[in-house]
């Protein structure tokens, strides 16, 4: 039985390459052929990833906005019901102010741990025990009920959850107890 062997050559002065069955893959190069990348391959791989990355960015915006109750680009928003409200209206600390002068809502502290609280707050309950607490809150579905928190996180999911149980008219403190001392105002202490 013979054998045949293929002859590896190389050119004169350069050792003959040792063939693997795959090319050698060097940076710009087409790791199939190894033969150099053209202009157009490599902007296609650019477009490629740049639309990868605006996905990936556009994805956490929402997740995060979401988690903030900005809802990314479409605002606050609830699992829609027949019966209830869809979504929550956001304040700002300035707003909040105004609204402290002639109070017609249930205000109330989420945030836990406690870390004080706006002059002016009727209720302290963390967001996690709202549902649990919910005898607390107002009776009337239809009542105003505004919620914060130290930065709007928390009051986002609270905000979700007073939606839930019905309450048609819920408001958050955009940005928290953050944005209310940002914009020159005091924080009190009680014991809760």
């Amino acid at each position: 039985m013979s054998s045949k062997r293929r002859r590896q050559t190389g050119s004169p002065g350069r050792p003959a390459e040792r063939q693997t069955g795959s090319s050698p893959t060097r940076p710009g190069f087409l790791p199939s052929t190894g033969e150099p990348a053209s202009t157009g391959a490599r902007i296609g791989f650019l477009l490629v990833v740049a639309v990868l990355v605006a996905v990936v960015v556009i994805a956490a915006d929402f997740i995060l906005g979401a988690i903030a109750g900005t809802g990314g680009a479409a605002g606050p928003t609830a699992t829609p019901t027949a019966t209830h409200a869809t979504t929550w209206t956001n304040v700002s600390a300035s707003q909040l102010a105004d609204m402290l002068g002639h109070k017609d809502f249930t205000l109330v502290n989420v945030k836990t741990p406690y870390i004080g609280e706006i002059a002016g707050t009727d209720l302290y309950i963390p967001y996690d025990q709202l549902t649990a607490r919910a005898t607390e809150l107002p009776l009337d579905k239809s009542a105003k009920v505004l919620v914060y928190c130290r930065s709007g996180v928390e009051s986002a999911q609270a905000a979700q959850t007073l939606l839930t149980l019905g309450y048609t008219s819920v408001w958050n403190l955009d940005g928290g107890m953050n944005a209310w001392t940002a914009s020159g105002r005091s924080l009190i202490q009680k014991n809760r």
